[in-house]
């Protein structure tokens, strides 16, 4: 049993990217999934889709080259740390992003800020 699923993805995608693989693949969730949709709003990776492999969903990411340098999770499941929108970090004055869970679904902090929401900070990408 996993503790942590969201770090064993990040994991596995600053993995893949240090090694220049074109693809990552790992088991789905929707939280993921909607993690995997910020990632591609915000340039960071191509694409990424959900398959159905031996009846177990996968996640299958394609990663750009030299996009991601680094992710870093924030928020563990022993210590979870939220913000408000006034107080949302700026990542490499702004050339990176935080990933954050609002009530309105995991969204950017670029987007929490513009919605004035403030939630849990997932994890910062640059």
């Amino acid at each position: 049993m996993m503790t942590d699923p969201v770090s064993d993805m990040l994991t596995r995608i600053r993995n893949g990217a240090r090694a220049n693989h074109l693809k990552v693949d790992m088991p789905a969730s929707r939280i993921k999934a909607n993690v995997c949709k910020v990632l591609k709003e915000e340039g960071f990776i191509k694409n990424f889709k959900v398959l159905v492999k031996d009846n177990n969903l996968t996640l299958r990411i394609a990663l750009k080259e030299q996009a991601i340098v680094d992710i870093q999770r924030v928020s563990k499941p022993g210590l979870r740390i939220y913000k408000g929108y006034r107080d949302m970090p700026r990542i490499l004055s702004g050339l990176g992003v935080s990933i954050v869970s609002t009530s309105s679904g995991i969204v950017s902090s670029r987007k929490a800020k513009a919605m004035k929401l403030g939630g849990e900070v997932l994890c910062n990408v640059w």
